[in-house]
Order: C-alpha cells, then structure tokens, then sequence
C-alpha cells in the first residue's frame, strides 16, 4: 500500500482525532513508555529554566509524559493535525505549557527556538524527508542540547518484524477500522515496516552531526518493536575540540544498535501539513 504522506496523513489524524486516545489506552504500558523516553532526557532541576519542545505532540500523551518529569519547564508543544490538537486542549494545562497548529518541517519558521531539549513521539516514520527534519531539530537546539525520539523501529530480527505484523492484522487494524479509520492503522502498520531498523537510525543520528547517540530499552511488551534513541548536539568546546582533532567534523558514537526497547502506540500526528495554524496556548484550567 502507499503510506499517507503529507496533508493526507494530517487529514487521516484529524479524522481520528476523537477516538484516538481511546484506542492508544488499549495498548499496554503506551503511556509509561512516553513517561520512561522524557525521563531519559535527564533534564535537571525538574526543567527550571529550560525551554522544551514536543515536536508531534499529538492529542498531548507526550507532552504530559514531559510535564510529569519536567514540571518547571516552559513546553512548546507542536502539531500538524487540528483534530489532535483540539483533543489536546480539551484537557488540562498549566500556563508553562503552550500548544501551536504546525508541522514538524515547519517548526525552525515558528521563532521560539532554540530549545534546551526536543522530544519526538512517533514522528521520524511518518515524515517524507526524516534527514531534513533531522537537520532542522538540530539547528532547533542550543549546543549541548539533548534529543529523545521514542519511536516504531524494529531492531531488525524477523521475529520481531513477524510479531507487529501479527499484531497489526490481529488487533490494530480491525479496531481501527471499526472506528473508521482504517486507513490510517494500515499506515501505522506498513510505515513501521518501512521505516530505518533500529542500528539505521541510530547510524541516521549520527551522520545528521548529533552527538552521544545510543538506542535504550524500555520494559513491556514492545520489546524489539519500539525504541528510545538519545543524542545530543555538541556543546560549543567540543565541537572546536572535534574539529582540531578531526578536521571539522563533529563527532558521534552510535552505540546500541541493536539496543531493543518498548513503547506504545502510535503517537502524534506530526509528519503532515505544511499549513501553519493559529498560536494556541494550555491555561490553568
């Protein structure tokens, strides 16, 4: 099948928008997944004084994953599809969160950068270019920023490869198509198929100049199937120490290629639209 890129894949989103937190609770562990990769990111201090972005935030599972082990942190949270973000602000904010309608390839544009810290939920499959998106996150981080991107990507076995599948056609696909999208869910399952193994990726991180880059496990069911890779953009003195001892070029270690890890569903429509909706903002509420 063709995977929905683009406008069509926000479009397919919006339409999902109202039972798609109902759907992702019916994964096991979905959202302590989320909580486990925001953890990773070891952001001190409970995120007093850091700028954070949640690029795809989806109806808001990641971004609250992010406000649990970040309270004081000022959250950006981003999205392409409207339907997912109306969900999102239905719930709850406090005032150091804030949500804006606009694709993840369009985030340099919105002028909030740069960030202390990026997390990405289920994004990098859903995107046409994840090389230019990689390039854009950097730039979108301070030196010495850090990246966690929790994410569909098998660790390459044929096992594993065979378990989703067996799980797409069991479960994620009728269920999805009872609720009437299934389009989107036969995406879900052909785009995990599609998308970098996990040693890929983190080889992906590396060659996009980010630094530090490793691929960790989460408990649950997931094993194999889903993974959190960290990395960071090099600090000022190291990027002059790369360069002295290197000829320029930053470096990076991909470790853990073949780390597995856990997750949950699939998260935040974010791939899609180019389109850059109205500033919206979480209150107290």
């Amino acid at each position: 099948m063709t995977l929905l890129r683009d406008h069509d894949l926000a479009r397919a989103f919006d339409h999902a928008s109202d039972t798609y937190d109902r759907l992702t609770a019916l994964n096991p562990g979905y959202r302590a997944g989320l909580q486990r990769s925001a953890r990773r990111l070891r952001l001190p201090g409970d995120g007093a004084g850091l700028h954070v972005l949640d690029l795809g935030c989806g109806t808001g599972a990641s971004t609250e994953a992010l406000l649990r082990v970040a309270p004081r942190a000022r959250i950006t949270a981003v999205d392409a599809s409207a339907g997912m973000l109306r969900q999102a602000l239905a719930k709850p904010w406090p005032r150091n969160v804030r949500f804006r309608h606009l694709s993840a390839e369009r985030a340099a544009t919105a002028g909030e950068g740069p960030y202390d810290a990026v997390f990405a939920a289920y994004l990098f499959r859903n995107v046409t270019d994840p090389d230019a998106l990689l390039g854009t996150v950097r730039s979108l981080l301070r030196p010495g920023g850090r990246l966690a991107v929790h994410e569909y990507s098998l660790s390459g076995s044929a096992l594993h490869r065979a378990l989703w599948t067996a799980v797409c056609r069991a479960v994620v696909v009728p269920a999805g198509t009872l609720s009437g999208d299934g389009a989107l869910y036969r995406h879900l399952w052909r785009s995990v198929l599609d998308f970098d193994t996990a040693p890929e990726f983190t080889a992906r991180l590396a060659g996009a100049g980010l630094t530090g880059v490793r691929a960790l496990p989460v408990a649950g069911w997931q094993t194999g199937i889903t993974h959190t890779f960290l990395a960071r953009r090099a600090a000022v003195a190291e990027h002059v120490t790369a360069a002295d001892g290197a000829g320029g070029a930053e470096g990076a270690t991909a470790a853990d290629g073949a780390a597995t890890a856990v997750g949950g569903a699939e998260g935040a429509a974010t791939a899609a639209g180019s389109t850059e909706g109205a500033v919206t903002a979480g209150g107290a509420r």
